[in-house]
């Protein structure tokens, strides 16, 4: 399995020359010479601005300082204007995605200006090539959105620039590069490309003092070889990494066969632009499903998430993932943790669960499995696995991370039940010859008198008592049942 992921990542190397470039390692790469303001902002242009609209699949050429090209498309400058930046190009051709994007905009938004900056002529390169292009398209960008408030008073408030991979570092350097003390209303950053940009300084790639708003999804930054495709360190006000950014479920090398059979040997190739890729159909998501926004929560870091640590919403430590994210300005950059399921609609429902065991066995740790089983006001989820890690010990609380997939309303009961039947016997029957009761005819077992859950998309806390009052202990093969009681949180 492993050198498969090797091999899938060598793969990368082949289509990313810069990478396989035994000098890139030794320095950040080649530094991004600043552009000097051109005197006249009407010379060639590598950067074409095509507007969209939903019957018009290749978009109305918009050309720069020609007010004629603005009335023939249909500029309204009244209203919001959102521009997608696309990254580095393999092929020399606008990818699907992008139209994707643009029409989910288009329908969300349809009275908004939706705009698709084309630069392939500088995006088809080398990829060290492309990296060096992108501060001279970020000012082309910049200089666009000034004729537009010089010639139609379009204000660059409502000015949104999303940008993918290479894209992303663009919008940001046109945020930067824009003049004037106003800054652009916001720039979003989908896996904003980490070869060449990962460690340099905020004025080299993609940061928040770039608009007045930032935020990024961070959907591709496994490392191999020192070397990710996504940046890792946050670049933004909010930085979501689903899945802990690393990899994407749908997208891990287990998959492997299903994307060489739908590609042959470039399935490999896909499977690596699966996981980069994902940020983009994340925010298109966001635009798709209203009802199903994905939250993300601050956090240390995914390990420490799992263990449903972090779902606490006070101080701006949650936001909504894509479009519809809440706006705050926070001191420095906030890294946000969410699951999310392998296609869409991508929303998972976080569970905290605090549980108390005390731990009757005279044994040290005890590593048993459970299964959970859910009843909530609009739908039931059965026997769902739960492994403590860290194993059983004593008397303590436990913290765990419960995602469902399925919307299941207000949680009203919960089954628990200790799986394990035929190994734990044995060690059942040893325990009770060698263990002398201490509580009468009461066998030693887990005791277990409530369980606590707070809902982390609505912030509810509950509390679950045994049903039977009398009998609070957990013996192996056993389920026992919780409902909600008063006691306070």
């Amino acid at each position: 399995m492993r050198s498969l992921l090797i091999i899938s990542f060598l793969l990368l190397l082949f289509s990313f020359p810069t990478l396989g470039d035994p000098n890139s390692r030794k320095k950040k790469g080649p530094p991004l010479q600043p552009v000097q303001r051109k005197t006249d902002r009407r010379s060639h242009s590598e950067t074409k601005f095509l507007l969209y609209s939903n019957t018009v699949e290749e978009g109305c050429l918009i050309e720069s300082y020609q007010l004629a090209t603005l009335e023939k498309c249909r500029f309204n400058a009244s209203l919001p204007l959102v521009m997608i930046v696309h990254g580095w190009s393999v092929e020399g051709r606008l990818e699907s995605w992008i139209w994707k994007l643009a029409e989910a905009l288009k329908s969300r938004l349809p009275h908004s200006n939706v705009l698709i900056t084309d630069w392939l002529t500088l995006a088809h390169a080398h990829y060290a090539t492309a990296v060096q292009n992108t501060r001279r398209i970020g000012q082309e960008i910049a200089q666009f959105l000034e004729w537009l408030e010089e010639s139609v008073q379009f204000s660059r408030d409502n000015a949104h620039l999303i940008g993918y991979s290479l894209g992303a570092h663009v919008a940001g350097f046109a945020g930067s590069l824009i003049g004037g003390t106003k800054k652009i209303g916001r720039i979003t950053g989908l896996d904003p490309a980490g070869p060449l940009f990962e460690g340099m300084s905020p004025t080299d790639r993609l940061s928040p003092d770039d608009a007045s708003f930032v935020d990024a999804i961070h959907t591709f930054t496994q490392q191999q070889m020192g070397l990710s495709v996504g940046i890792k360190q946050p670049v933004a006000h909010f930085d979501f990494y689903p899945n802990g950014g690393t990899f994407q479920p749908g997208c891990h090398i287990m998959h492997v066969y299903n994307h060489i059979v739908q590609y042959g040997i470039t399935g490999l190739a896909q499977m690596v632009k699966c996981a980069h890729e994902r940020s983009v159909h994340l925010f298109i998501d966001s635009l798709q499903h209203e009802d199903r926004q994905m939250m993300g929560y601050f956090c240390k870091d995914m390990q420490t998430f799992d263990k449903g640590r972090c779902l606490n919403c006070r101080a701006n430590r949650c936001n909504t993932l894509g479009y519809h994210i809440r706006k705050a300005r926070v001191p420095e950059s906030r890294r946000l943790f969410l699951q999310t399921q392998s296609q869409a609609p991508f929303k998972v429902y976080h569970y905290q669960f605090k549980i108390h065991f005390i731990n009757e066995f005279q044994l040290k740790r005890i590593d048993p499995t459970f299964t959970i089983s859910l009843t909530g006001s609009m739908d039931d989820i059965e026997n769902l696995s739960i492994t403590l890690v860290e194993g059983i010990t004593g008397n303590k609380t436990y913290t765990f991370l419960v995602p469902l997939d399925t919307d299941i309303g207000e949680l009203m009961m919960i089954k628990l039940k200790w799986e394990g039947i035929a190994i734990w016997e044995n060690i059942w029957n040893t325990v009770q010859t060698i263990i002398p009761w201490t509580k009468g005819d009461r066998r030693p077992g887990l005791v277990i008198k409530t369980i606590r859950v707070k809902a982390g998309e609505t912030q509810q806390k509950m509390t679950f008592c045994s049903q039977n009052v009398d009998n609070l202990h957990l013996y192996p093969g056993q389920e026992k049942m919780f409902v909600r009681c008063e006691i306070s949180y």
